[in-house]
């Protein structure tokens, strides 16, 4: 081991630590304090703010040729020019700073940047803005009534419906999309049905669960 690097740091040529366990302990950092448990991640997607998603979205400038749109983003008509090539997903994070869906694999195999285009579940990253000319666009950043959370965004926490929360904004615009088109019937029509999108640290029992609640409570969605 090299003697100048101190205890507790991390090597980037991926040496074991003092202990040869091959991790390396940092100072006052452990898993918990990381992650800070499930309530804690589930508090960073479901506690939102806001008044930040329902205000006039940030509209950042583009250069070339442009078309212009005006889209009614979370109940706000949006009017914006555009490259005509742009994704929603790019319209949606570069464009107007709502970052709640995600790019997860920008192909349409992952599920993290769904959102609802009139009320029905759309990949973002393959749906192109210019197509959205007076339609309606809902992300997770206007699923919410204020402060009070959409009965989907609740179960997901009541059922521990995610870990790191990267895909859960997709799960959950997928999720109320499954309940709303009547496919929550069942376990396996719902896995059936939320099979496109996909989470890395298998969180599928707590999101089969979530479903499930809110479709034998007949929660409006």
């Amino acid at each position: 081991m090299d003697p100048s690097c101190p205890a507790g740091q991390r090597r980037e040529d991926g040496e074991m630590g003092d202990d040869g366990s091959g991790a390396v302990d940092t100072p006052g950092v452990t898993r918990r304090t990381t992650l800070g448990g499930a309530a804690a991640v589930a508090s960073a997607f479901a506690l939102l703010d806001q008044d930040a998603a329902m205000a006039a979205p940030r509209i950042s400038p583009v250069s070339g040729p442009t078309i212009g749109i005006t889209p009614v983003i979370n109940g706000r008509a949006t009017p914006v020019a555009i490259d005509p090539r742009t994704s929603l997903l790019d319209l949606l994070r570069e464009r107007l700073g709502l970052t709640g869906a995600k790019k997860g694999c920008d192909h349409g195999q992952c599920g993290a940047c769904t959102v609802h285009v009139d009320g029905h579940r759309v990949a973002s990253c393959l749906t192109l803005a210019a197509k959205l000319d007076g339609r309606s666009v809902t992300t997770i950043e206007g699923l919410s009534d204020g402060d009070a959370l959409h009965p989907m965004q609740q179960a997901f926490i009541d059922h521990d419906a995610l870990q790191c929360g990267y895909c859960t904004p997709g799960q959950i615009m997928a999720a109320v999309a499954c309940v709303r088109e009547g496919n929550a019937t069942d376990r396996a029509t719902i896995r059936e049905y939320m099979s496109g999108n996909i989470c890395r640290c298998g969180a599928y029992v707590g999101i089969v669960a979530a479903i499930e609640d809110v479709a034998q409570k007949g929660r409006r969605v």
